[in-house]
């Protein structure tokens, strides 16, 4: 597996482990296998511990001599707390990005939130990962603020991987349909240039996941 150009050889190796702990392939207190990535990615030592030194630094890894890396386990105070942050920053965002979204932008945001809800009722949730963090990040990157979407894309990667892991498929469909609905209402209020509305309603958007599944 050969790394984007667009990417260094360190961003590759993160962005390939943080997917792996996102969608659950990488749990919770499980050791990384550095010899299997460097294999797997055909890259060097060097950029893979350097990704995870970062991973570690953001949240995502524990590291401990001798031991290695594991993947970090949150308990349910800090995820909550992540969550504020995330809402209210994501809501700061929307209202920056509301003069700059494009009729295509608001269209891509709405096919988005009907994709999102055929992929919950037929629990495909993968998808439902991918296709929210598009409608996300859509309206972010118009936020035309550099340090706000660096921050956002830190945060997120320590809080969206807790999310989303359920042993009861049922109780998470009914969740991610509410937050589903949520995303329907983003867009409406984006259609009406509501900056006010967007901030509160982002400012808490981000905590009914983990208000509903702790």
């Amino acid at each position: 597996m050969q790394a984007p150009k667009y990417q260094s050889l360190k961003d590759h190796v993160y962005n390939y482990i943080a997917q792996r702990i996102q969608d659950q392939t990488l749990l919770p207190n499980q050791k990384i296998n550095e010899a299997e990535i460097c294999k797997k990615l055909e890259i060097s030592r060097t950029p893979t511990r350097e990704a995870l030194f970062q991973l570690t630094s953001d949240n995502l890894l524990d590291y401990l001599p001798r031991r290695g890396f594991t993947v970090k386990a949150f308990d349910p105070k800090k995820k909550l707390d992540l969550s504020v942050i995330i809402g209210t920053l994501e809501g700061l965002a929307a209202a920056l990005a509301a003069d700059h979204l494009t009729p295509k932008d608001l269209a891509a945001l709405e096919a988005l939130v009907d994709k999102m809800d055929a992929s919950i009722t037929n629990h495909e949730f993968t998808d439902y990962y991918k296709d929210q963090y598009t409608f996300h990040k859509i309206y972010i990157d118009k936020s035309n603020n550099d340090v706000l979407i660096e921050t956002l894309n830190s945060l997120k990667n320590s809080f969206i991987r807790q999310s989303y892991g359920s042993e009861d498929p049922a109780k998470l469909m009914r969740v991610l349909h509410i937050v589903n609905g949520e995303h329907r209402k983003i867009v409406e209020l984006f259609r009406a240039d509501d900056k006010t509305g967007l901030e509160a309603t982002l400012k808490y958007h981000w905590r009914i996941i983990d208000n509903e599944m702790l």
